[in-house]
């Protein structure tokens, strides 16, 4: 009889084998239970825990008298939800064309291994990105097309198809458009580089947009406010099961009230561009692009209207950022995204003068009635070192073909814009203005006393602070000594002085009402969500000239040197504004504001300004020939003379004389002002009908 008999040895040998791959299986349970349990209890619980973001409504905007600047719309997309798709194949397949004809849109297109799923921007068909939902996401909606026209919304809820829904979100919109786009700006998807800075903030970085320029961007935090958070547990097919703490509700965003009057904005957004195009048509080309206007209550700081032209359509930026379009935005040489009003630095030109007018009354260098030669041109010498006898140079007023003006009393300078006056001023001449005149220090004082030179506060991005120089200034920018020739024309306003148009506005709303340096504001007051104030309008004095000590003293005032201040500070004496004033008055009244100001019923004062440059675009141009320099137009205007509500600055690039292109735009605007108070003051004498 045969047996099979197998060795003991190899039993236990056996048996050894299968204790010893037991006792590791046991050791590796215990290890993952025991040892580790905590751990993957932890990272199983983490997977089981999502936290969502739960968007909060951003703030609207208002003009001062509640005309909507900016607001949300509903916008629709369709979505699709793979776990509640039907079984049916047949049935799904049916459903997704007419659906993709619906939506005009490709059943296949591409794959996901190629072409990622990014929601409302993948180029895939409906069948990939049903398949992505499928796989990916089954629980949770996925975008198949959005922004789709709210009909086609609605036939497709009609349809009732399982698994295809209507997400409804919000989207911005600018009914105003172009017209106050300088001022509201536009939203954009946020910045790969922000993107840490925002996720700190709250936001959804895939899903919130953020501020890229005007007070969307100035007032990002208050217009955002703060989005909501919901933590969920969720099974693994991502679908929500239950809350794990109660929902954090979203906090909806401020609404901001403006200073500007919509209506009054459009009168000066279009009589800018008429007078554009009406000087552009005069001249047979298009030469004139560039243009600013600003308004501004010269007693609070409220920016009535301001205007930078050329600009956009921020319409067509509220729901996505058109490519082909913002890329045609910048590279236009006349730069239309930059708000020109706030970041254009220019040479002031002679609107300049009232600087040194004020420097120059207020030092006693000049009085009221003193009476100035004003020949067609003078000679002075170009010193760079105090005692150096200098090379002779001439200047010239703007009229010295017809021999300039003989004589002028001080205010008149004002009123006629006598270069040659101010010349004498500012930098002294012989006997006549001895001891150097003003001087480039006290200017430079003066200038930054009354709000050149630095940074106004407006609640807007990008604002440029303006360039009052010095001879320091001078040296390390120029690696030069100052001139008795750059105070010459620092004292019209021309060689290295530059400035911004709301700076000009500040400066002469400064002397309109008597020192106060006022910090320019669009916002009014801040509402919330049930249009309750919950910051008021309170006007911001940066400083009043006449009251705070702000003029340096100088050891050498009139010199060219480096400035050497004592360490002594003054004020403006009010008297010395009020004649500033009255030589802005004398320039509507018979000066160089007459003509345009002809038939104005309001009593105004103002000053024009015509200002040399040589820019790159003059230079690639060749015009910057010496004598035949092109020059931009300044007009700066308030009214009413006695109690000033209202300035208005104006500026043309390369528009020639102040007097010709930038005063009516001034005079015009002051009209629209003045009639639109009027219609609504006879509006409020009517009784209402209950």
């Amino acid at each position: 009889m045969n047996e099979n008999r197998i060795a003991v040895s190899r039993l236990y040998g056996l048996l050894a084998v299968l204790t010893g791959i037991l006792g590791l299986f046991i050791a590796r349970l215990f290890w993952l239970q025991i040892i580790q349990g905590p751990l993957w209890v932890a990272r199983a619980q983490e997977n089981m825990v999502e936290v969502l973001n739960l968007p909060a409504p951003r703030g609207v905007m208002y003009d001062r008298r509640g005309v909507i600047l900016a607001r949300n719309l509903p916008s629709y997309n369709v979505v699709v939800t793979a776990a509640q798709l039907p079984d049916d194949p047949g049935y799904v397949d049916a459903m997704l064309q007419d659906l993709a004809e619906l939506l005009d849109m490709p059943l296949n297109l591409n794959d996901l291994e190629t072409t990622p799923y990014v929601p409302c921007r993948s180029e895939l068909g409906l069948r990939q990105l049903v398949e992505y939902g499928i796989v990916s996401q089954p629980y949770r909606p996925v975008r198949l097309k959005c922004n789709v026209p709210r009909e086609v919304a609605l036939i497709i809820e009609e349809k009732n198809w399982p698994g295809i829904g209507i997400e409804v979100v919000p989207v911005r919109d600018y009914p105003t458009g172009e017209t106050t786009a300088a001022i509201v700006g536009f939203l954009g998807p946020v910045p790969e580089a922000l993107a840490d800075y925002y996720k700190e903030k709250g936001l959804d970085i895939n899903r919130d947009k953020v501020g890229y320029a005007g007070l969307e961007m100035y007032y990002q935090d208050e217009l955002a406010g703060q989005n909501g958070r919901r933590t969920v547990a969720v099974d693994v097919a991502g679908r929500i099961l239950y809350d794990l703490e109660p929902p954090q509700p979203p906090r909806p965003g401020v609404n901001l009230r403006l200073s500007i009057d919509v209506r009054l904005q459009n009168a000066a957004f279009h009589i800018v561009r008429y007078n554009l195009d009406w000087w552009n048509s005069y001249f047979g080309y298009t030469r004139f692009r560039n243009a600013v206007a600003v308004a501004m209550n010269p007693k609070t700081g409220e920016v009535l209207a301001l205007v930078s032209i050329p600009t956009y359509n921020n319409q067509r930026m509220a729901r996505f950022i058109p490519y082909d379009y913002y890329k045609a935005l910048e590279a236009d040489e006349f730069k239309p995204l930059l708000n020109h009003a706030i970041s254009a630095e220019h040479p002031p030109g002679s609107v300049f003068k009232l600087v040194t007018a004020t420097a120059g009354l207020n030092e006693g260098i000049v009085h009221p009635g003193m009476i100035i030669e004003t020949p067609g041109t003078i000679e002075l010498a170009q010193k760079y070192l105090a005692g150096e006898q200098g090379k002779t140079r001439t200047f010239y007023d703007w009229n010295w073909e017809k021999g300039g003006f003989g004589q002028l009393e001080f205010l008149d300078c004002i009123a006629f814009s006598s270069n040659v006056c101010f010349y004498k001023v500012g930098g002294g001449y012989f006997d006549e203005i001895p001891n150097g005149g003003v001087g480039i220090c006290r200017l430079k004082s003066y200038a930054e006393a009354l709000g050149y030179g630095s940074y106004t506060g407006i609640d807007l991005p990008g604002e440029a602070d303006g360039l009052i120089p010095d001879p320091t200034w001078k040296r390390i920018y120029r690696g030069e000594n100052w001139s008795t020739g750059d105070t010459y024309l620092a004292s019209v306003g021309q060689g290295y002085v530059l400035v911004t148009p709301i700076q000009m506005a500040v400066v002469v709303s400064t002397i309109a009402n008597g020192g106060k340096v006022m910090q320019p504001t669009l916002v009014y007051e801040h509402l919330d969500a049930e249009g309750k104030v919950v910051r008021p309008f309170q006007p911001v004095v940066r400083w009043d000239v006449t009251q705070e000590p702000k003029i340096q003293v100088f050891e050498n005032p009139g010199g060219i040197g480096r400035c050497r201040p004592t360490g002594e500070v003054k004020t403006i004496e009010p008297r010395a504004l009020a004649w500033v004033r009255e030589g802005m008055r004398r320039a509507v009244e018979y000066g160089t504001l007459k003509k345009a100001f002809e038939g104005f019923p309001i009593p105004a004062a103002g000053k024009t300004g015509s200002a040399e440059y040589c820019d790159n675009r003059a230079q690639q141009a060749n015009r910057c020939r010496p004598g035949d320099w092109p020059s931009h137009a300044w007009t700066a205007a308030f009214a009413p003379y006695d109690d000033p509500e209202i300035v208005v600055v104006a500026f043309v690039y390369d528009g020639t004389e102040g007097a010709k292109t930038a005063a009516p735009i001034v005079r015009q605007i002051m009209d629209a002002y003045f009639q639109l108070k009027a219609a609504d003051a006879e509006k409020a004498a009517v009784p209402q009908t209950p």
